[in-house]
């Protein structure tokens, strides 16, 4: 599909709904974008919205078992990444792997991993980051102010609870499509007796 014809379906799905955008895409495009909060099946509907306006190909992970034709294609079209959670090196791995052999790469990643409450977010998304070397942006769907972008940008330090303070004070006021299921922005790793990421 042609980018201009993408962007004008992106703007007019916005357009409809009454949506708008906010902050400017990071340079290099080379980092781990979180999707949240992630509430609802159409997070994913406004999310390629979002990229299509962008002129951005935001791509995610999905279980290699789905690739198969005439599925993959199109799941290859929306960005998908096949993953192969069998491997030894892992999820975080191929994904650190993926980084190194490309110059632009934009993973999105909803970091609840689930659409109903829970009471942590996964950790993959700052693994993935932190061993890469790439920076966390925070994206975000507000329902409740009908706005949706690019937030702040945040470079994995290690801290993982300063870090997570960060990602916690940004996605305070942002309200999901169905708010109670949004699960608070919080990892196990804050949990441990050692709470800094320096392997």
């Amino acid at each position: 599909m042609l980018p201009a014809v993408k962007r004008w379906l992106g703007q007019t799905w916005l357009r409809l709904h009454g949506w708008r955008l906010e902050g400017p895409v990071p340079e290099p495009r080379r980092f781990v974008l979180l999707m949240a909060p992630h509430t609802s099946n159409w997070d994913a509907v406004f999310m390629l919205a979002l990229g299509y306006v962008y002129e951005i190909r935001i791509e995610w992970m999905v279980k290699d078992s789905l690739f198969f034709p005439p599925m993959g294609w199109l799941l290859r079209a929306l960005g998908g990444i096949p993953i192969n959670r069998r491997a030894s090196h892992g999820v975080v791995g191929q994904m650190v792997d993926a980084f190194a052999r490309r110059d632009e790469l934009i993973l999105g990643v909803p970091p609840e991993g689930t659409r109903t409450r829970s009471t942590h977010w996964k950790s993959g998304f700052y693994e993935i980051a932190r061993t890469a070397g790439v920076p966390i942006v925070m994206g975000f769907l507000d329902f409740g102010k009908k706005v949706g972008g690019m937030g702040p940008v945040l470079q994995p330090s290690g801290d993982v609870v300063a870090d997570m303070d960060r990602i916690r004070a940004f996605y305070a006021d942002i309200a999901g499509l169905h708010p109670g299921e949004f699960t608070p922005p919080r990892l196990k790793l804050e949990d441990a007796p050692r709470v800094t990421s320096d392997r």
